[in-house]
């Protein structure tokens, strides 16, 4: 990850083909197409890869979201259970569609804690959507039989994890919905783009008009459509659809190498006595875009990370005083700033945050490391890097 960094000929050919044609719309404009409709030539790969029957491509891993949890049925008042780890984004699409964002405890999966989602439960409750955070699981049988207990929509938001899987299906499709990014450092990327994948006719359907301002899309005059239901607009662009287009055809090649990378490193990293590594579900496979794991406590921890930094070793962090992706520095959702007005249900369970105890998500992202693993790195490169970590390590619990 990123699959930006082996951009090659197959992803100019295929934008090139969109350029020639100059329809950069995923709809309409038939005659002038010379036969090229990447954004459905993508879908269709993707129901492949993901082994599911549907795909409906949009604008971005965000949008994915959205769509995917209002194609659900999920609106105004309803709660959602997210995990405290987890990119601005999951709770942003919860807050969009007027539903409730209510954050509960990781484990050391670093991805939602099943017991927490139960605690979590109430008669408002609509969906539980786990996010596979740094390229693994959670334990997928656990919240699925959470979430069948009481009724509740499985949402699974595999963004960062495409190429993992669990007891043989992959990450994305095991839930009843799923989500992808495939925005500028995902392991494929459009650029800026995503996926919301379904078995589900019925979401499907709602997905795709949803997604084009609740277009049916039945036939091929795009004036003669009728709307069925309100929708937005999160279309892909053609030009996005014909870079993934090229990329998933290289995901396996993209997933070796990342499978190369992390076990070289994590191979070195386990001769430390001070490192362990976050738990992987049994039957789970990680899709090897990070490498991730803990070291005694927060303190080792940051002193690790900042010998890391010093010392060129980049592309790893400890998220415990990270804005982007860990509850502790999400002022901004704790106090329930917006632009636009938010409901009292949304500002009175965003403010209760502030008080909320998340000591056990504490534990886990305090002490853990998460490493990115490039495509670009050489297999000298990757070595070396192992032995200067492994070395930096010992130097901290020397001092």
């Amino acid at each position: 990850m990123p699959g930006f960094e082996l951009f090659s000929d197959l992803e100019r050919k295929e934008v090139n083909d969109v350029l020639d044609n100059g329809v950069l719309m995923r709809y309409g404009f038939d005659g002038m197409r010379n036969g090229h409709w990447k954004a459905k030539e993508l879908e269709s790969e993707l129901t492949k890869t993901f082994n599911s029957k549907y795909v409906q491509l949009v604008s971005s891993g965000t949008a994915a979201v959205s769509v995917a949890l209002a194609s659900a049925g999920v609106g105004a008042g309803d709660e959602v259970i997210m995990p405290t780890f987890t990119f601005v984004a999951s709770f942003e699409a919860i807050i969009m569609l007027g539903a409730v964002p209510v954050l509960v405890d990781i484990d050391d999966t670093l991805t939602l804690d099943p017991d927490a989602v139960e605690e979590a439960v109430t008669p408002k409750t609509k969906a539980v959507m786990v996010v596979q955070m740094c390229g693994s699981m959670a334990n997928m049988d656990a919240l699925r039989s959470v979430c069948d207990k009481h009724n509740l929509i499985f949402v699974e938001d595999a963004c960062q994890a495409i190429g993992g899987s669990y007891k043989g299906k992959p990450l994305g499709s095991i839930a009843d919905v799923g989500c992808f990014s495939f925005d500028f450092v995902k392991t494929i990327t459009c650029g800026e783009g995503g996926a919301v994948v379904t078995n589900k006719q019925d979401y499907y359907s709602n997905a795709d008009h949803y997604s084009d301002h609740g277009h049916d899309h039945i036939g091929n005059d795009r004036g003669a459509e009728t709307h069925p239901f309100l929708g937005y607009n999160f279309r892909i662009s053609e030009l996005n659809a014909a870079v993934g287009l090229a990329q998933v055809r290289r995901l396996s090649e993209f997933i070796t190498i990342q499978k190369r990378n992390y076990t070289i490193i994590r191979e070195a990293l386990s001769q430390v006595p001070e490192v362990t590594f976050r738990s992987v579900p049994d039957g789970g496979e990680e899709s090897y875009s990070f490498l991730n794991f803990f070291l005694p406590n927060l303190e080792s921890a940051r002193q690790v990370s900042r010998a890391f930094k010093d010392n060129d070793i980049d592309v790893c962090w400890n998220y415990y005083d990270n804005n982007w992706h860990y509850i502790r520095k999400w002022e901004h959702l704790k106090d329930a700033k917006s632009l636009y007005p938010l409901t009292l249900e949304i500002k009175d369970a965003l403010r209760k945050l502030k008080t909320k105890d998340f000591s056990k998500s504490d534990h886990w992202i305090g002490r853990n490391i998460s490493c990115l693993i490039k495509l670009s790195w050489t297999e000298k490169e990757v070595i070396a890097r192992a032995e200067k970590m492994v070395q930096l390590i010992k130097e901290a619990f020397k001092s």
